[in-house]
């Protein structure tokens, strides 16, 4: 059974675990996003959605609610305006209909929460994530800029936006 929900501290706990487990080239990165994530969570400034199949988490995503913990936050996140980011899903359940479920399901919880538009960030490069994100209506570019991760590495963004 396929079950899309708000995710719970345990859940949180367990899916960074697993994520740390499996990154050990930029653990640092993880260990330390893993941290703010928590952080971030306890302070009411994000929601995190999971994907739960048969009691395990194959996907995710998060929508974060306040300018102070989003990179480049102008025009991207505000009173009626949430930045989605994490999107993840475990690579045998990819491409399967699951992440789209899950969407869904996080996009139709935050418009009943009053949020009017959401926006999310990508590589340029990212081709393939571009075409996922521009199938569920994320077509509007809002802007480019760059963001730094906590070992220093520097990436390029596209930002774009969709109404709900």
């Amino acid at each position: 059974m396929y079950l899309c929900k708000i995710a719970s501290l345990e859940e949180m706990n367990r899916k960074w675990n697993y994520e740390i487990e499996n990154h050990v080239d930029d653990r640092e990165n993880w260990l330390i996003w893993k941290e703010n994530f928590l952080e971030n969570f306890k302070r009411g400034d994000i929601i995190p959605y999971y994907g739960i199949l048969d009691g395990g988490i194959i996907c995710e995503a998060t929508a974060m609610l306040s300018p102070e913990i989003v990179q480049n936050s102008e025009d991207l996140v505000g009173e009626s305006i949430v930045y989605l980011s994490a999107f993840r899903t475990v690579e045998e359940y990819q491409g399967k209909g699951y992440f789209s479920r899950l969407m869904r399901f996080m996009l139709d919880d935050l418009k009943k929460r009053g949020y009017r538009r959401a926006t999310l960030g990508v590589e340029p490069t990212e081709e393939i994530n571009k075409k996922i994100y521009a199938h569920y209506g994320f077509n509007e570019h809002i802007k480019s800029a760059t963001e730094t991760y906590p070992d220093g590495t520097v990436i390029d963004v596209d930002y774009y936006g969709k109404s709900l």
